[in-house]
């Protein structure tokens, strides 16, 4: 039976007819495997428009593989990589980074999910000491985890100082979209622009079925990838099926569009939620993302007709996601709901 919509990932929302039928058209005949196909020539060209004749991008099928591959090109097994506590390489990939590419994973604690230079600096000790792991990268998530923004200003300062400390910088964008429809800015301003050296680029949680991309802003970066694409087991050989996706997500702004409606919907959500006694947002609700305190004896309830996760059980701390296909009307029952069970 298929799940009733609710507000636990935009993982879970179906795919947008537009890219469903992007699929379909390009679902005749025969052509060429592993990606020497016209569509994905297209696509990365859709991509070169955005980033520049020297970026070099890649498709995967997933998130996790496009950090870790991406961070693997880049590092050599005695580096560290500096990332919020919170950020998926850290708590949601199974320990997939540190595995697969023997790097160390060095946290940051953090009150809103985003990193700061003071938070960086704690790591950067024991520089050229071989009993020690070697910084190598600062990883950001754009939107963050907890669903804040970084500003174009905050990620030029990061850039900055990793870039002066012989530091890259990665960027995991599962929720790029969102984030930049939050700031009102292009892809390139808050990647390329500002000093992203390598970024995982989301389509899987703004309206497509699978494939993410990863974005080198320098070839020099991405010297050998294919080979590591390929060990990675993320070259498809039907690769005309992630492309036509991508092709048709970035024409005619399609994935603004989605993202617009998500964070219009979560901006919906905390606007309506917030009015009522006893329910305390504590996160800004910069993209698609409401995480909110609510008394923990009405959860289970709201749960039996919509479903979402418990964030933080110790505070009580939800996390309601929105998604392209979210309706007003789904949030009006929802809260609704809210408001007769307190």
């Amino acid at each position: 039976m298929p799940l009733k919509k609710g507000f636990a990932s935009d993982n879970n929302s179906g795919v947008h007819p537009e890219i469903l039928k992007a699929i379909e058209k390009v679902n005749i005949g025969h052509t060429t495997g592993y990606g020497d196909d016209d569509i994905t020539r297209s696509a990365l060209r859709k991509f070169e428009e955005i980033f520049g004749e020297e970026s070099d991008v890649y498709f995967v099928f997933l998130g996790t593989a496009a950090n870790v591959l991406g961070l693997n090109a880049v590092t050599r097994s005695y580096h560290s990589v500096i990332c919020p506590e919170g950020a998926h390489i850290n708590e949601d990939e199974c320990g997939a980074p540190e595995k697969f590419n023997g790097f160390k994973l060095l946290p940051v604690h953090t009150t809103d999910g985003k990193l700061t230079i003071d938070g960086i600096k704690q790591h950067m000790h024991g520089i050229d000491f071989e009993h020690h792991s070697q910084p190598r990268v600062v990883s950001v998530s754009q939107s963050t985890e907890i669903g804040t923004v970084y500003s174009v200003e905050e990620l030029k300062e990061i850039c900055n100082y990793a870039h002066n400390n012989n530091l890259l910088v990665h960027m995991d964008g599962a929720r790029i979209a969102n984030a930049a429809v939050s700031l009102n800015a292009s892809f390139a301003e808050i990647t390329k622009d500002v000093g992203v050296d390598v970024l995982s680029f989301g389509g899987t949680k703004n309206g497509m079925m699978y494939g993410e991309a990863i974005v080198f802003m320098n070839k020099s970066l991405s010297e050998g990838f294919k080979y590591i694409r390929k060990q990675g087991m993320q070259l498809a050989s039907k690769m005309r099926f992630i492309s036509a996706q991508f092709e048709r997500y970035l024409t005619d702004d399609l994935w603004r569009e989605t993202a617009s409606h998500a964070n219009n919907m979560a901006q919906l959500l905390a606007n309506e939620v917030k009015e009522i006694p006893g329910i305390e947002i504590t996160q800004p609700v910069d993209a698609n993302g409401v995480f909110a305190k609510v008394p923990g004896h009405i959860i289970p309830e709201l749960q039996k007709e919509f479903f979402f996760y418990l964030w933080d059980e110790n505070e009580s701390v939800v996390r309601w996601m929105t998604s392209f296909d979210t309706t007003e009307e789904e949030i009006k029952s929802f809260v609704k709901l809210i408001k007769s069970l307190i």
